[in-house]
């Protein structure tokens, strides 16, 4: 019997079996899968979290296949080439794989399909990391939205196909193709000893992720709409480490979040928001692509920011020593789980780009580098929300006081006592261990005195506004 010509199943950020188009594509026809992930240089560009992270999530990935008796195989290489040596070397027929929306990846898989359809080889891409595509979701007037409200108020009908259930079994071919080991990448290598503080608060893989929302869903989600606010609070869902790589899908996240609204629970549909936010961002992201690297509203390229991601206060803001104990706290838990609260990244944002005048890119740069849910859509349209250089952004002139911030969202103080070590007769174990993480050529102690601020709120308030009103746009 003639073996049929295998599928070369293109794994990127979809590290799932369960409500996988593209893993169920792979094997709809019966025909030998041969699973594949590729260390390109897309990969390469990762910062030092993202990519431990995601190393991580290969591990578990290569076991889940194990168990059902497949294999991920490992290469490196320029994608094209890599998938062009594959396709020789097992006679595949066809690649598969998830679609992906920042420009970088758009423009590399547009490249490959096209290579590999001229070279008579089946290419398709397939949605899964999103619940809506973003070409898909227009205005009355067939224009992309720049604005959050109508488009939550135009997705939150739309229909949302139920999550479809995981392949038993993936196909093996008669011989399957050598692979690096996973090793011999070393993608933890940046983390340094960093990464033993943050590995114990990861939750990595699809079952992971699947308990993860199944107990928010049994408990969390009924407050979750006023408890997400307080960062001392279990108020979240935590998800955004798994749906960063494809450990579980938004459909799967969705349709929990329908069920746990119908039982009720007073906070799903704010969950539901949070979901559409996220397909807010790629929504941006994919019909103007500029914002990953440059201001939305080109007006801002005029404005007086400081761009020195060297200046003692950048410093200052990066090491959680700015003297104000919300922002410090936030870039400790930062550093110490590879997360940070939500609302700890809009008073940090907001700090940098406004109490220090600071470019929103440095911020993008160094939550690129330290979160382990790094995310590019979400990661952009954040800081430039935070910026005021964004669309539907806060309007530069609302200056978040991380003084009344603080006292607003953490009033038993449980927050700042957690990830602040300095000046406590017994810190917590998690404010010693951001100290434990960070570099020696930091230099930082828990004996040090906690320092005064670089600015205070009220006179960092009045730098930014005096800048914006005398802007020159």
């Amino acid at each position: 019997m003639v073996e049929l010509s295998p599928v070369i199943w293109w794994v990127r950020r979809d590290l799932r079996l369960s409500d996988n188009p593209a893993a169920l594509a792979a094997c709809a026809g019966g025909r030998p899968v041969i699973p594949v992930f590729i260390h390109d240089d897309g990969v390469a560009r990762l910062g030092a979290a993202p990519k431990w992270r995601l190393g991580l999530g290969l591990e578990c990935f290569a076991s889940t296949l194990a168990r059902i008796g497949s294999r991920l195989v490992l290469r490196r290489g320029d994608a094209l080439e890599v998938l062009r040596a594959l396709v020789a070397q097992s006679g595949a027929g066809a690649v598969v794989w998830t679609r992906a929306y920042d420009p970088d990846s758009v423009a590399r898989d547009t490249r490959v399909k096209t290579a590999l359809k001229q070279d008579g080889i089946e290419a398709r891409s397939l949605a899964g990391h999103l619940l809506f595509e973003p070409w898909t979701v227009a205005t009355g007037q067939g224009a992309f939205y720049k604005v959050y409200t109508p488009f939550w108020k135009v997705v939150r009908t739309r229909e949302v196909p139920e999550p479809c259930a995981a392949p038993r079994a993936l196909p093996a071919p008669a011989t399957w193709p050598e692979s690096d080991m996973l090793d011999s990448w070393q993608m933890g290598t940046a983390m340094r000893k960093g990464a033993e503080i943050v590995a114990t608060h990861l939750r990595v893989g699809e079952e992971a992720a699947q308990a993860r929302l199944d107990e928010f869903a049994a408990s969390a989600i009924a407050d979750y709409a006023t408890a997400r606010d307080f960062p001392a609070c279990n108020g979240t869902s935590r998800l955004s480490e798994n749906l960063a790589y494809g450990e579980i899908s938004p459909r799967t996240c969705w349709h929990a979040g329908l069920r746990a609204m119908h039982e009720g629970k007073a906070g799903a549909e704010t969950f539901l928001k949070e979901l559409a936010w996220r397909e807010f961002a790629y929504h941006l992201l994919w019909h103007s692509p500029h914002i990953a690297t440059s201001n939305w509203r080109p007006e801002w390229d005029a404005f007086p920011w400081n761009t020195d991601e060297n200046a003692p206060e950048v410093i200052a803001w990066r090491q959680g020593r700015t003297g104000m104990e919300f922002v410090d706290a936030a870039m400790r838990e930062l550093f110490v789980t590879g997360t940070m609260h939500n609302r700890g990244r809009m008073i940090v944002a907001s700090y940098l780009t406004k109490h220090l005048m600071t470019h929103w890119r440095i911020g993008l740069d160094w939550f690129a580098d330290t979160l382990i849910d790094w995310d590019p859509a979400a990661n952009a349209m954040g800081w430039q929300w935070s910026a005021g250089s964004g669309p539907d952004a806060t309007p530069y002139f609302r200056v978040f006081n991380p003084v009344t911030q603080l006292a607003r969202f953490d009033p038993g103080r449980r927050y700042v006592d957690t990830w602040i070590a300095e000046g406590r007769r017994r810190p917590s174990r998690k404010a010693l261990s951001y100290f434990e993480a960070v570099p020696p050529s930091w230099g930082l102690s828990a004996q040090d005195a906690y320092p005064a601020p670089v600015v205070t709120a009220e006179a960092g308030r009045k730098r930014a506004l005096e800048a914006y009103q005398a802007r020159k746009f």
